[in-house]
Formats: structure tokens, C-alpha cells, sequence
């Protein structure tokens, strides 16, 4: 599953870290797990049921109350539902294969939501029983209780059941919106992760009861029915058509889906024999071209990547309006929101095309890691998430390698080390027990941690010994359900070493190391670790609602550290493995720079000495990666933040990158000013506005304001950033005028303008506007004719500063002309505004039950994010106030991350504000910011 939709314009660091948590820095800134041994776990046997293959069910010894019991084990679901689009309903009833381990007279399963309206035993002579139902709501389950206790063996399980097609985005849900026409029109969807399948039907729902679905759709004739597998047969009977679909793979519960409603499908495009089509409400077909090539290209990768066929009979992409997540990777049926989808590839910036390869790809690698091989409990979730965020690089850098994918994949890196630099950060995998708790796993510690790991050990133990690990462990597992340690087998084998002994550190402990690098004797290198963190100061003016959290506790990680030097204009590779807090490392002459974390993908921070960092300044700069050089002006704003580096050091660092031209690069210089404009006074803005448009003009002059003939996409982007930046952060009034020019242009011409450039123009005119100008943009944003479109003027009305459009803006989220999927980021949004932080924050204070109510519990959980943006001390302790009195939970540690990363930005702006104002004070005196 991909986290839901940012917002489309530049992709900042700010707006990638705002999908799961808020971005406190410009750059994207636990209870400890003990796995179950082996010893404390009973095995089922694998087993069979008239042919069918049974899955292998790991039984805890020890009873759980958010754990059913493993003695009655589902094998198939013959499963019918007649959803009832006018009337937000359905009814339904199944028939469950069960394999009954132990005598028993009752049955447990979830449900939720539902009305279960009779439940028949059925033994294998036909002989009926029927139980009685008791329905346990906190704990979403049913408990069946029959009069004579089953056997152990083989029942049929019969159940008739209805619910209400909920307004939630989970479940099984109604997707409201207007054809071309204008009129409304409604379909149905499914979102069953993590726990949601229980809201459709009563179900074994854990990812480890794993079985067989046989879906039947009764449907109005005039919708298309689709669900996991190919359609068997297809009838018409009492006025309704009913659409009955194959068997499905044994899988969890999770990954089934239904969607109906009026969509249609585009020719199937063939890989090998599997079709794939993509579906979307009518009068969008147009959009669907460059989804279906990269679907098609990315499942053929994988293929041949895994070496192992697409285990389905067919493959589906669905377009749905009102979606909370990005998108779902319900095996064969794959459901996305439109933004991630549908897209005009000719009039779309590089950034929007982008976003819909990597979706795509991420939920197409989930056919095998997560669907065909699932993880056995929730703390296993990494497993899906972070393997699917890896292929989808694998599998986009393939395919178009012009955009240098793994380049940019910095910034998720870099989004990772923002929250896992946190005191109150978790392990990747961690221990799961209620439901909410696996909900608050979808965040950047599962997907950009876990891929930035994994990459890490793909390039320490070499791209081909990895691939066959994974092979290895998709083979060995297909179909069943596997642990972190099943992969660490499978890698460990491939590699002929021990896995574990690197990696657990990685993923079971919180976390990462900063490397300190220093220089004695000019050939002996120091390299020290130590746990990387954001010194906060836990005033007792703004405590946290728990105990003041102590310092972490000294660690160590096994680190793969590869260096460069040069020493007498040759180059110098050097690989390591640090195992100890410290490690002399002989070099054999004197270097003129050395370059720690060489090829930057290693997952940790250096900070390098005063003689190497000058050295690495003044002779290696121009030889370093684009990767490399990201790394280094990260970390080094990374430890500004942290209190290691002094402010002044860090701004007359920027000033040796006015001639860079890398995009990520610029996205890390550019946030961390967007940081600095947020903590800043008032009084003293103009001076750093002075000062941005001093360190962006020179690459803006290089690039030009028009796109060149066989320019690269990237530069295109680039151009963008630093056009958008400078019109605001910059508020450089000449850019403005010139953006106002272009845009008038791009309305009457769109051939006219580069289609990157309209993002940046848009934003601009937002930050400058007035309320004509905002009456436009809301006007463009209902009649957009594409989703990214819609998108970008729906956030351009969250930029605007004039109090009364950004209350206009806020009233919009609950009065239905704002999408609930999207209405918890524009609240978020405007919290994050220096000029709407305020006004959002009473909002959310103003309306929090009404939101509680009509937004989706992810969304509300994102939206809090945006408190990250009420800097004052003044803010933070009300914020603190309201969180604590009112006794809310968000899941895990979303909340106390949140709290940190409040009290982080705080601090900093009041012990550096002051040396802000003073280092830009200066430079205007001196004219260097003129």
C-alpha cells in the first residue's frame, strides 16, 4: 500500500514527509520487539481439503485478546455480496471451508460494522446445525456457539449478513462523483489494510489465516463488477446481473476486493498471458496511457527480477475518486487513488509522472512480496511495505533511467533520518498488538527506513547475490506466510554469510549512527559511532504527557562503510565493516580528501573534522555525486538542527552550492530556507528573503527561465524549484510579475509554457493573490480536467495569506466541497502556514469532534502532523494542553513523535533565532545579500 497523496507542485522534502509524518526540518528530520523463539510456537501441519491446498498456521502458546484462536482454520470463502448503491447497503452471505483442528462448540471470527443475521454449521454428510450469535464490538468479533461440539475435521460454515456502505474509505465503502455531465453518480470500493476486511464480511482477518476467495457480485446491469480474479461467467436473474469470479490464490484477508459501479477498462495490454487493464469513470480514459505502460513495463521487470511468473490469472488498475491511501495492492485488483493513476502525460510535470510510475511499480512488486509471500503478523508489515518501496526504484530506474531514480531516492532517505533521529522514534519491526497499533505502522520508518536498509545490504553484499536471497526466500515461502528471519535465511544463503548479525541492529533497534570522521597523523583515519539525535530541550514549561524521556542508551550497529580517498590525483576505494564505537583505519598515503559513506547509500550521517571537511570543501567538492553531495549538505543541516553545528557555519556552507545543478540537492538547500522563514520574525523577513534570492539567483541564471531543446527532464524540474522558491521565499518581485506573465500565457497556450513551470507559476500566484485571484483558483480546482489539475489548485488555496480566503479555505474541508481524502492535508496545510498556523490551529481545536467523525483515521492522523508547524512556545503549550486533556491516541508513536518534533523547532527558534538575525543583519551590511 502506498500512504496517501501530497501535494502536487514542487516535491519538496516538506511535502514528501507531510504523507506520513510533518516536516519539522527542512530536511526530511519503542518499545523494543523480542521475536517469539521458535520454541515458544506449536505448527500446524500443512494439511489439504478435497485438493485444496491449506496454509500453515503458526499457533501461539500463549492466548491474546486481539489474536483468534487456531484450532478452526477457514480454507475457502464462497463469498456473494449484493451492494445496494442507492440505499448505502449490502447484504450478504458465505460459505467457509473450515478445518477443524480440535473438538470445540463455538467459533470465533471477526466482524465489524456488520448485522449477522444467521450462522449454519454444515458437516461433510450434510447435516445442518445452527448457532446461536453474540457479537463482541471493542474487540470486533463474533463468537458462533453451536449445540453439539464440531469434530475435528472438515465443515462447511454458513453465514447471511448485511451492513451499510460506509462514507469512511475503509471497508466496503461508497465513491461519490460527478459525470461528464454534472450529475452525481456512485460506485463501491473496497480498503480492507490493515483490518477492514471484517467491516464487509465475518472473516478470519489476520494475514496469516490465509485462504481461497470465490466472489460472486450481484450488481445493477448497468455497472461493471471487478474483483481479485477473472470473471467465470456472467448472467442476468431477477433484473440484476450477477458476475462470478474465479478462484483467487490463498491469501489473506486483506488483499480481497470488490468495486462496482460505472467504470470502464482499457483494451488489455498482454505480459506473457497475464491482460492488464486499467479502469477509470467514464470520460477519463484519456489519462490512462502512461499508467498502463508502466504497469506493463515494471510486471515484466519483476517477473525476471523474482524469476518467478505473476502468480494471477489477470491484473486490474482502478482509479477510485475517493480513496485515503495512495493505493492498495489487493492482489489481481489493485486500487489507487486518481492522482496516483491517471495522468495526461503530455501536459503533466515531470514530478506528477513520476509519482504515478512509482505507485504503480510499488504496488505491482506487492504480487509477490506481500501477496504471494505475507507476513505473518502486523510487526512483519515492513516486509510488504519496505521491499515494494525498493523494487519500485529497482523497477523505475530500469525502465527510464534518464531520471536517475536512485538519485533522488536521498529524499526518502533523508525523510527516514528525520523521524528515526527522534528520541521517541520505534524499531522498523516492532511488536503489534491491537489493531490501531498496526494502523500507525504505514509511516517512514516501514517504507523509507526499510527500502534505505535494504539497499544498503543490496550494495554491501553485491545487486546478484541479493536478488537470489530474495528469490530464494519468495520460492521457499510462496503462497504461505514468512518472518524477518525467513529472509534473512534466504539472503545469508545467497551470500554465504551471516545476515542477522548486520541487519537485526538495523531493524529491531531504533535508530542510526552519526559517524564522526577525523584525521590524525594525516594517514590514520578515526572513525567513531554513536547514536544520532535531535537534542531537544523538554522544558518543563511544554512537558510531554509522559515522563520526560531520558537520553537513548548508548549503541552500536554493524555499519557497512565504504570510503573514498585521493591521495597524489588517484582515487582510492575503501570497504569496511564497522562492528566497535571506534576503528583507526591506516591510509596509505596522505589524503587530499576523504569521502565517508562514498556512493551515499549507507544508512547513517557523518560528520566529518575541521581538517577534513576544509579538504573535503576544497578539493573533492566538484568530484562528488549528486548523492554525495545531498549527503553532505543533509547532514550538516542535520546536525544544525541538532545543535552539533553552529547556525553560521551551516548558511556560509550554502554558499559554496550557488552553482549547483542537481534538483535534490537544491530541494534540501531550498527546505532548510523554508524552515529558517518559519522561525524567523517578522520583522527580520526581508533580510532572508535577501539572503535566498542571493544563494538561488546564480542556478536560476544558468538554467534560464524557458526550456532548451533535448533538455532533460530533471533540469526541467529544477528550473521549477528554484523559479517557485525565488517568487516566494525569495518574494522577489520581478519573478512574481514574470510568473504572472507566464501563467496568463499557459491559460490561452498551454503548448506555450513548459508543463514542469505551471506547478511553481501557480504557487507564486497563490502567495501573491488576492481574492479575484483566489475565486480563479477555486474555480479551476471544481472544473479541472485531470486529477493532478484538481490536486494543484486544490493546494494552491491553502497559499494564499490573506486570513479571510484561508478561512474560506478551512470552512471548505467540512462542507462537502472538499474530498474527505483530501480534506485533512489542506487543514494540515494551512497549519504549516507562516501566515495560517494560527487560524488552522483553532480550527482544528474548534472542529476536532466533527472531524473525528467525517475523516478517515489516517487522514486525521496525518493531519495532526501540521501541528509541527506552530513554532511559538505559546502555540506549543496549547497544543499540549488540548492533546493531553483530551486523552487522544493516534496509534503507536505518531502522537509523541509529533509532540518531539513540536518541541524540537521550538527550542531551536528560541536559542537561534537571535544568531539568525545577526548572521543576516551582517550580511546586508556588507551587501552580500543584495
Amino acid at each position: 500500500m502506498r500512504r496517501g497523496d501530497e501535494p502536487v507542485g514542487r516535491r519538496r522534502l516538506l511535502q514528501l514527509i507531510a504523507r506520513t509524518a510533518p516536516a519539522l526540518f527542512a530536511v526530511p528530520l519503542a518499545r523494543s520487539f523480542t521475536r517469539t523463539r521458535k520454541s515458544d510456537e506449536s505448527l500446524a501441519a500443512t494439511t489439504s481439503l478435497k485438493g485444496e491446498e491449506m496454509n500453515v498456521i503458526r499457533v501461539s502458546a500463549i492466548p491474546d485478546p486481539y489474536r483468534l484462536s487456531r484450532h478452526v482454520v477457514p480454507v475457502r470463502y464462497d463469498l456473494r455480496l449484493e451492494p445496494d448503491l442507492a440505499a448505502a447497503a449490502f447484504h450478504g452471505r458465505e460459505t467457509v471451508s473450515l478445518l477443524v483442528t480440535q473438538p470445540t462448540a463455538t467459533i470465533v471470527l471477526n466482524a465489524a460494522d456488520l448485522i449477522i443475521e444467521s450462522a449454519v454449521l454444515e458437516n461433510l454428510d450434510g447435516q445442518r446445525s445452527e448457532g446461536s450469535i453474540e457479537l463482541d464490538e471493542p474487540l470486533e468479533r463474533c463468537r458462533f456457539t453451536f449445540p453439539v461440539p464440531l469434530t475435528a475435521g472438515e465443515w462447511r460454515l454458513h453465514v447471511s449478513f448485511h451492513g451499510k456502505l460506509n462514507d469512511k474509505l475503509r471497508g466496503f465503502y461508497r465513491s461519490t462523483y460527478k459525470d461528464l455531465a454534472g450529475r452525481i453518480r456512485t460506485m463501491a470500493a473496497t480498503q480492507f489494510e490493515a483490518t477492514d476486511a471484517r467491516r464487509a464480511f465475518p472473516c478470519w482477518d489476520e494475514p496469516d489465516f490465509k485462504a481461497r476467495f470465490a466472489v460472486t457480485l450481484v450488481v445493477d446491469p448497468a455497472m461493471a463488477a471487478v474483483s481479485n480474479s477473472r470473471v467465470l461467467s456472467e448472467n442476468v436473474d431477477n433484473g440484476k446481473k450477477v458476475v462470478r469470479f474465479a478462484d483467487t490464490i490463498n491469501m489473506s484477508t486483506y488483499l480481497v476486493a470488490f468495486i462496482v459501479g460505472e467504470i470502464e477498462a482499457t483494451p488489455p495490454t498482454l505480459i506473457g498471458k497475464t491482460p492488464i487493464r486499467l479502469w477509470s469513470v467514464p470520460g477519463k480514459q484519456a489519462l490512462t496511457s502512461f499508467g498502463q505502460e508502466i504497469a506493463a513495463a515494471s510486471l515484466q521487470f519483476f517477473e525476471e527480477y523474482y524469476a518467478i511468473p505473476y502468480p494471477g490469472d489477470k491484473l486490474d488498475l482502478l482509479a477510485i475518486p475517493d480513496f485515503a491511501s495512495g493505493a492498495m495492492e489487493n492482489f489481481g485488483a489493485i486500487t489507487f487513488r486518481e492522482t496516483a493513476l491517471l495522468v495526461d502525460r503530455r501536459n503533466s510535470a515531470h514530478g506528477e509522472l513520476e509519482r504515478v510510475a512509482d505507485v504503480v511499480a510499488h504496488e505491482n512488486a506487492h504480487m509477490w512480496f506481500g501477496d504471494l509471500v505475507t507476513m505473518s503478523w502486523w510487526n512483519g508489515l515492513w516486509l510488504n511495505e519496505a521491499f515494494a518501496t525498493f523494487m519500485e526504484m529497482l523497477a523505475v530506474d530500469a525502465w527510464k533511467p534518464e531520471w536517475k531514480r536512485w538519485d533522488t531516492f536521498c529524499i526518502s532517505r533523508a525523510a527516514a533520518f528525520s523521524v528515526d533521529g527522534l528520541h521517541s522514534t520505534r524499531p522498523v519491526e516492532y511488536e503489534v498488538k491491537a489493531p490501531k497499533d498496526a494502523e500507525a505502522m504505514f509511516d517512514v520508518l516501514t517504507y523509507e527506513k526499510g527500502a534505505s536498509v535494504l539497499r544498503m545490504l543490496e550494495q554491501h553484499i553485491g545487486p546478484t547475490v541479493f536478488r537470489e536471497g530474495v528469490r530464494d526466500y519468495l520460492k521457499q515461502h510462496a503462497y504461505a506466510n514468512a518472518d524477518t528471519k525467513d529472509l534473512w535465511v534466504s539472503l545469508g544463503k545467497a551470500a554465504n554469510r551471516p545476515v542477522p548479525e548486520v541487519m537485526d541492529g538495523w531493524i529491531f533497534q531504533p535508530g542510526y549512527p552519526l559517524i564522526t570522521a577525523e584525521l590524525k597523523d594525516e594517514t590514520e583515519l578515526v572513525l567513531t559511532q554513536q547514536r544520532f539525535t535531535y537534542l531537544a530541550v523538554f522544558s518543563p514549561l511544554a512537558p510531554y504527557p509522559s515522563t520526560t524521556p531520558a537520553l537513548p542508551a548508548p549503541v552500536a550497529w554493524q555499519v557497512p562503510v565504504q570510503l573514498r580517498t585521493l591521495a597524489e590525483g588517484k582515487a582510492e576505494t575503501i570497504r569496511l565493516l564497522l562492528t566497535d564505537k571506534k576503528m583507526q583505519v591506516q591510509l596509505p598515503k596522505a589524503p587530499e580528501f576523504v569521502l565517508v559513506n562514498d556512493g551515499g547509500r549507507g544508512f547513517y550521517r557523518v560528520r566529518y573534522g575541521p581538517v577534513l571537511l576544509s579538504r573535503l570543501l576544497e578539493s573533492g567538492l566538484s568530484r562528488l555525486s549528486a548523492t554525495e553531495r545531498f549527503n553532505l549538505v543533509n547532514d550538516v543541516w542535520a546536525a544544525t538542527v541538532a545543535g552539533l553545528t553552529p547556525l553560521a557555519d551551516y548558511l556560509d556552507l550554502t554558499a559554496r552550492f550557488t552553482g549547483e545543478r542537481d534538483k535534490n540537492v537544491w530541494a534540501v538547500l531550498i527546505d532548510s530556507f523554508a524552515f529558517l522563514n518559519r522561525i524567523i520574525e517578522p520583522l527580520h523577513r526581508p533580510a532572508l528573503e535577501a539572503f535566498v534570492r542571493q544563494r538561488l539567483n546564480p542556478a536560476l541564471a544558468h538554467v534560464g527561465w524557458t526550456a532548451q531543446p533535448g533538455e532533460s527532464d530533471l533540469i526541467r524540474q529544477l528550473r521549477s524549484e528554484l523559479i517557485g522558491a525565488i517568487g516566494r521565499l525569495g518574494n522577489d518581485a520581478a519573478t512574481q510579475v514574470h510568473a504572472a506573465e507566464l501563467y496568463r500565457t499557459s491559460r490561452t497556450d498551454a503548448a506555450a509554457v513548459d508543463p514542469n513551470l505551471v506547478p511553481a507559476l501557480v504557487s507564486i500566484l497563490a502567495f501573491t493573490g488576492d481574492e479575484t485571484r483566489y475565486n480563479e483558483f477555486v474555480e479551476r480546482f471544481r472544473t479541472a480536467t485531470t486529477p493532478q489539475e484538481e490536486r494543484r489548485y486544490l493546494f494552491s488555496i491553502t497559499s494564499f495569506r490573506q486570513t479571510d480566503l484561508l478561512e474560506r479555505t478551512l470552512a471548505k474541508t467540512l462542507n462537502g466541497e472538499i474530498r474527505v481524502q483530501d480534506a485533512p492535508a489542506v487543514v494540515s496545510s494551512v497549519m504549516g502556514s507562516v501566515y495560517g498556523r494560527e487560524l488552522g490551529w483553532t480550527f482544528v481545536k474548534t472542529n476536532w469532534d466533527r472531524m473525528d467523525r467525517l475523516f478517515p483515521k489516517q487522514g486525521l492522523r496525518r493531519m495532526c502532523g501540521g501541528i509541527t508547524g506552530l513554532v511559538t512556545a505559546e502555540l506549543e503549550r496549547d497544543v499540549l494542553r488540548f492533546f493531553t486533556s483530551r486523552e487522544i491516541d493516534l496509534g503507536g508513536k505518531t502522537l509523541e513523535q509529533y509532540l518531539e518534533q513540536l518541541r524540537i523547532v521550538v527550542n531551536f527558534r528560541e536559542t537561534q533565532a537571535p544568531h539568525l538575525h545577526n548572521y543576516l543583519r551582517a550580511h546586508i551590511q556588507t551587501g552580500a545579500a543584495s
